[in-house]
């Protein structure tokens, strides 16, 4: 990643080469030594450097780093703790992290899995032969370098034989990888506190999931400190390893030492995980912990920053919000309670009073936007309409009951998202193995179903909905070479049957930013031709061409609504094979001819994101190479002199783009959802959901704003100041994180509409919504 505007030239004398990342701590940079040793920096943020309390902190991070250095750490090479911007140098130790590595190619199994658990438990036993705890042990601080796993980031470590500073009112960790005595009575930590971390972190490399997993960081807390761990998916050898560092009582775990010679003893190919139990879904609940921090996950890093998840939003639900249906685990063993209100008070009332978790992870009535002009901290409640959603418009169906249904598409072996949009009492959803389909939104009952037989493409949904007429995507099948890759498919409204098709050119997302390749407007269709040289409008039912209209010579151009208006968004051919459209033209289209207005030349990258009052709006992309940083600035067309304004962000901010209300919103992988004005680039709020890798939003009758996520959790916030109104718990198995997707909600009067990983649909009344879980 490159350095960014304002970052510092060099660090202590070494020069500066990149940045790696950066959490809620500091930035980590890579830097050189005057020999051109590689070495990683991090650079302490500024706002903690007259922070007395942080740097007693920091001094112990780089004592306790010091004393440990071994083959399986990162080195202390330099470091200055009593500068104006406190900074610390370690080798640098070229891999992915284990959260990377478990988030792109799942979990681990054979040998490379005992590999893996030999090399961090010499890792820890190194750590405590030399009397240091480490206390945040989890997937974000493991680096798996080419010569075995390296255990980093030695930020809330402390010499076993020394009193631990006292943090006011915080208790610092990782929920999913904590020891129990660690939520309870940090003070007391241990070395075989970091021997129940490890358990917890092997479990997570063998299975994906962690064995306290839950859908917030209060039940994860309770399980870790009530209940069995879940170890059904563990592949045998290990878990018989693994289950007594599990104990909740340390005497009862063994010690480094004692745990690395039953390791050696492991077979040399442990196995993979137990089939059908979910195995490769990588929590989200953890993930949402140790992925978050990041601006983008670095390709390499001897020293990530500390993690600093967005904290949730909301507080310590009661107990008979969480207590209540917890499943059990395929293999698993052991029944979870169905309620334990009394001890789940108790350690509620500790979560409640922690204010940070990680080093960041601010919990509860505090601005939690990172930067001046955050929300105002009100929160709502899981699975409630906390401070009420008015629910104005239409009424729900005749007969309308809940419901929750999965679609199957031509492609069973890859399920996808749907979208869907509502007319009349019906739903018209598609995407993925699904051209279109029809659902009664009574009961969600299919009408009929048009599938796509080939490998569906990310971010190709449904084209559009006229009063008549369905449009979708229809994808190609392997066997069939002969077929168009990619088609833009018609179906009658009523009947289901196919209209017409037209093979469909497929190049938006590297012109605009998004995946757009076909639009609706009234009754017309616009789509690019399969050459990519043209657009073609047609007659929305019927097919009838209504004009052609080819691009400008040398360009290649994306089709862009903006309201009842049509924008052509165009980049150079020189442009696109390098992969890096810096210099957009934008032309109004004409409609009813398909002409092409002046040229109206940008400064890009840029992606739209919507209109306000009929003014296009879009994103002006930060990007480094091929990686988008995020986003920069607010860049406006006025629609009636067709003129530009760019508005700088306060700073660089990642997310998934939306627009609603005449308001822009970025949606973070983590939860942090920030409202911006389009005319100014001012911050308005920034509020905290527990809503990851969000889409949307998308308003209501009442003005609500409507955000979720592939795994079908969803979070209402009011549009002026963002206060939660709503949120309810996941409804699919989807993954954390993904950037750029359409909004999954449809609303209507008091019925909404969501569609979640796996090509799930479901439905439910505002005003009584589905509870986490």
């Amino acid at each position: 990643m490159s350095l960014r505007e304002g970052d510092p030239e060099e660090i202590g004398g070494y020069p500066l080469e990149a940045r790696l990342g950066s959490g809620g701590m500091g930035t980590v940079f890579l830097a050189r030594t005057a020999s051109g040793r590689p070495v990683a920096i991090k650079l302490i943020h500024r706002q903690f450097a007259d922070d007395d309390e942080f740097r007693i902190r920091f001094r112990q991070e780089i004592a306790a780093a010091r004393r440990v250095s071994g083959a399986f750490t990162a080195a202390v090479i330099d470091a200055d703790p009593e500068a104006a911007h406190p900074w610390m140098a370690t080798t640098y130790i070229e891999g992915h992290t284990l959260a990377q590595r478990i988030a792109k190619l799942g979990p681990i199994g054979g040998a490379e899995l005992r590999t893996l658990s030999i090399g961090l438990t010499e890792a820890l036993r190194d750590i405590h032969r030399v009397g240091v705890v480490h206390r945040d042990l989890k997937p974000s601080n493991v680096v798996l370098s080419p010569e075995g796993p390296r255990v980093i980031d030695f930020g809330i470590s402390r010499a076993a034989d020394q009193q631990t500073l006292t943090m006011t009112g915080r208790v610092i960790g990782t929920p999913p990888f904590m020891s129990p005595e660690q939520l309870q009575a940090p003070r007391g930590v241990g070395p075989r506190s970091d021997v129940f971390s490890l358990g917890t972190l092997l479990v997570y490399a063998a299975t994906g999931q962690g064995p306290f997993d839950a859908d917030s960081p209060y039940m994860t807390a309770y399980q870790v400190v009530h209940e069995p761990p879940s170890l059904g998916s563990v592949p045998a050898a290990l878990r018989a390893v693994v289950e007594p560092c599990l104990a909740k009582d340390p005497k009862d775990r063994p010690s480094a030492d004692e745990l690395l010679v039953r390791l050696r003893d492991l077979p040399t190919d442990l196995g993979g995980t137990v089939a059908g139990s979910g195995a490769r879904r990588t929590c989200e609940t953890a993930t949402q912990h140790h992925l978050a921090g990041q601006d983008t996950p670095p390709p390499s890093t001897s020293a990530p920053p500390d993690a600093a998840p967005e904290a949730p939003a909301d507080p310590a639900p009661s107990p008979t919000d969480l207590s209540p249906g917890h499943r059990r685990e395929a293999g698993d063993g052991h029944d979870r309670p169905r309620s334990r209100p009394r001890r789940l008070r108790q350690v509620l009332a500790a979560a409640v009073a922690v204010v940070a978790i990680g080093g960041g992870v601010a919990l509860m009535n505090a601005d939690v936007s990172g930067d001046p002009g955050g929300g105002s901290g009100k929160t709502g409640r899981e699975g409630k309409a906390g401070h009420g959603v008015a629910a104005q418009g239409a009424p729900l169906p005749d007969g309308f009951r809940p419901w929750r249904k999965t679609v199957p598409g031509g492609r069973a072996d890859i399920p996808d998202e749907l979208r869907c949009e509502a007319r009349g009492g019906d739903l018209f959803c598609g995407g993925g193995g699904v051209v279109a389909t029809r659902i009664r939104a009574s009961d969600g009952s299919r009408v009929w179903t048009e599938k796509s037989p080939g490998v569906p493409v990310q971010g190709m949904h449904l084209v559009g909905v006229t009063d008549d007429t369905v449009l979708g995507y229809r994808f190609a099948a392997e066997d069939a070479p002969g077929d168009p890759r990619t088609e833009v498919v018609a179906v009658d409204a009523d009947k289901g049957t196919e209209l017409w098709s037209v093979p469909s050119g497929a190049q938006s997302t590297a012109v605009t930013g998004r995946t757009q390749d076909a639009v609706v407007l009234d009754s017309t269709v616009v789509t690019v031709d399969a050459s990519n040289a043209r657009f073609e409008a047609r007659q929305a039912h019927t097919g009838k061409v209504l004009w052609r209209r080819p691009f400008p010579v040398g360009e290649r151009c994306a089709p862009v609504p903006a309201g009842t208006r049509l924008y052509a968004m165009c980049a150079s051919d020189a442009e696109l094979a390098a992969g890096a459209v810096r210099h957009p033209v934008l032309h109004l289209t004409d409609l009813s001819s398909g002409s092409l207005g002046r040229a109206i030349p940008l400064d890009g990258p840029v992606q739209p994101v919507g209109t306000a009052d009929g003014s296009l709006v879009l994103l002006h992309q930060r990007q480094a190479g091929p990686a988008l940083l995020g986003y920069d600035q607010v860049v406006r067309v006025d629609r009636a002199s067709q003129n530009i304004t760019y508005a700088r962000l306060p700073k660089v901010y990642e997310g998934t783009p939306g627009m609603a209300g005449g308001t822009v919103f970025l949606s973070g992988r983590t939860g942090l959802v920030t409202a911006f004005d389009p005319a100014t680039g001012r911050k308005k709020w920034a509020r905290q959901t527990a809503v990851e890798g969000a889409s949307g939003p998308v308003q209501g009758d009442d003005k609500a704003l409507y955000f979720s996520s592939a795994s079908g959790r969803v979070a209402v916030l009011s549009p002026r100041e963002g206060e939660p109104l709503l949120a309810t718990g996941p409804r699919a198995d989807g993954v954390a994180g993904e950037t750029n997707a359409e909004p999954r909600v449809v609303v209507a009067g008091r019925l909404v509409v969501v569609a979640a990983a796996e090509n799930t649909v479901f439905a439910f009344d505002v005003t009584k919504p589905p509870r986490s879980g």
